[in-house]
């Protein structure tokens, strides 16, 4: 972790928490000053240091005192999540690849370098303003964004269609969720039972996948002055469907109301309107209404991961079902 050339500072899991300066002879430091070039007038700036928490990886700001300039960098060597076994020099890449992709189509931070000797480190622009979840817990100019939001997965997903869909991956992934919540038998057969069902239904199928963000949470979505950027495209899925980022999103919104408000239903009108501002008509609507449940499924389920110690842990399972249920 590239906090300090001598020594790894413990921090407390706050976001944008102020970490360590590095002065020049911190190798890592070097090593960005040049790789930024121009960016940075004063070579011999010092550096501050803010660690993001909590994320999958360590994800550190670097502020350069005096330049108004920063970088984020995601190290991927240094798995804070979950998962501890992959290819971190793989993930690094596929990320630095994700966001070439989508940057002609999109908005997202732009990639600057690459460095797999600094614990396969990603340095990309940094981006401020506000997140989604912060018009999501003020209520603020809520509809507006959510539009936006709408806008831009619609964009993401139309101009990146491929030759297929890939359905599979889709069933493979929501069994393995399933799987990391190790649930009762009797409510794992019954998961079990309603894919089936989905599985065999033509509700789903697809001509065409296309590139999905597959993260699609408010978190990932910041508006700096009123332009809207997606973050974090490291688990982007190619050849997908299109209703995962919807489902997903969708899940977030009630599962926040759920736990902020106390009812998950206050969170309908703001999903109706997000689906109905990514939907191109009336009967697109109907149909992507019909598919959406599944996803959200999947969304609760990511999130019941997240509180398996909780009581609410029983809420989203029972979500899930009902989603699922939603195509008898």
């Amino acid at each position: 972790m590239y906090y300090s050339s001598e020594i790894i500072v413990a921090v407390i899991p706050v976001l944008n928490h102020y970490v360590n300066t590095l002065g020049p002879g911190d190798a890592f430091r070097d090593w960005l000053v040049d790789t930024l070039g121009d960016r940075i007038k004063n070579k011999y700036c010092k550096v501050e240091v803010f660690k993001y928490s909590p994320s999958s990886h360590t994800v550190c700001r670097y502020k350069f005192k005096g330049e108004k300039y920063s970088v984020i960098v995601k190290f991927f060597a240094e798995p804070t999540g979950e998962l501890k076994r992959y290819n971190a020099s793989e993930a690094m890449v596929r990320e630095y690849n994700n966001l070439m992709a989508a940057r002609p189509i999109i908005n997202v931070p732009m990639p600057i370098a690459i460095h797999q000797d600094f614990n396969c480190a990603l340095v990309t622009e940094y981006i401020s303003g506000r997140s989604l979840t912060w018009y999501l817990s003020h209520e603020n100019d809520l509809y507006d964004k959510l539009t936006s939001v709408a806008h831009m997965q619609h964009r993401l997903h139309e101009h990146t269609r491929h030759d297929y869909y890939d359905k599979k991956k889709d069933f493979a992934n929501f069994h393995k969720v399933l799987d990391h919540l190790n649930l009762d038998r009797p409510i794992r057969e019954h998961f079990d039972q309603l894919l089936g069902k989905w599985w065999y239904s033509s509700l789903l199928d697809l001509k065409q996948g296309c590139m999905i963000h597959r993260d699609a949470t408010p978190s990932n979505y910041i508006f700096r002055k009123d332009i809207l950027y997606v973050l974090d495209l490291e688990s982007s899925w190619y050849n997908a469907h299109y209703a995962l980022d919807l489902g997903i999103m969708c899940s977030e919104l009630k599962n926040h109301f759920q736990l902020q408000r106390g009812s998950g239903e206050l969170a309908e009108p703001y999903i109706g309107h997000f689906l109905w501002h990514y939907s191109k008509n009336e009967s697109d609507f109907l149909r992507i209404t019909k598919i959406v449940p599944f996803f959200m499924g999947l969304g609760f389920l990511r999130s019941a991961r997240l509180h398996r110690h909780y009581t609410h842990h029983k809420y989203l399972i029972k979500e899930a079902a009902a989603c699922l249920t939603s195509l008898e």
